[in-house]
């Protein structure tokens, strides 16, 4: 099951879980905007490709709910933004 994780790795910026983000396959999670104009939809740790992260829906919120892990790693965004 997905983790549905709070935050942009880049930006560190929330992401409720219904919010648009994009993740890889190791469910690395970025903004829309990271992922995009930072990351060209390839992610920084593995070089996987990035795609949309699927949305969990509300009412199995309740009982699976999204992870409270938050990961940020703005060192390699920045690195692949040069």
């Amino acid at each position: 099951m997905l983790q549905i994780r709070p935050n942009c790795e880049c930006c560190n910026a929330d992401l409720a879980p219904d919010a648009a983000a994009y993740i890889c396959s190791f469910e690395c999670t970025f903004c829309p905007a990271c992922a995009h104009d930072k990351l060209n939809f390839v992610c920084p740790n593995c070089g996987g490709g990035l795609v949309r992260r699927p949305v969990r829906p509300a009412a199995k919120l309740a009982t699976y709910p999204a992870s409270t892990e938050r990961v940020y790693k703005p060192e390699g965004c920045a690195a692949k933004a040069s």
